[in-house]
């Protein structure tokens, strides 16, 4: 049987976070993102959550929550591919959409338009596209 844990980012999980962004295509040098910055980002009003099979002893989802202050920043949300479509994702997102109504704040997301299943499960959670806005980014100064 499955026993699915959903807690909050403690320092040692990094490792494994790594593996599962990069098993789940949401882990690439360029974007900077590493320990130091996730525990930085909680500090400043961020949230970290994941989801652990305890079955298993394996993190199988990710949901990263950030802040400037005005608004919160839904990041890496992703689930294992051997556990996507059993409703992990929306449990991870409506734990992100609490936590943005614990503080009142606005969230924002960023998802890649081919990525249907995503779209879908953020347009029923209450999510609308931002007409007019292209995603713009400067990696390197």
């Amino acid at each position: 049987m499955t026993t699915i844990n959903l807690r909050e980012y403690e320092s040692h999980d990094f490792a494994a976070i790594v593996g599962l962004w990069e098993l789940t295509g949401l882990g690439d040098a360029n974007r900077g993102d590493n320990a130091i910055i996730i525990e930085r980002s909680i500090q400043h009003g961020g949230k970290f959550y994941l989801l652990e099979d305890l079955s298993t002893n394996e993190l199988i989802g990710t949901c990263w929550i950030t802040t400037d202050t005005r608004r919160l920043y839904l990041h890496h949300l992703g689930i294992h591919p051997n556990y996507q479509h059993r409703g992990y994702g929306r449990l991870l997102t409506q734990k992100a959409l609490d936590f943005a109504k614990s503080k009142n704040m606005q969230i924002k997301l960023e998802v890649h338009q081919e990525n249907q299943t995503a779209l879908n499960l953020y347009r029923k959670l209450g999510f609308d596209k931002l007409e007019g806005y292209e995603v713009m980014i400067k990696r390197k100064h």
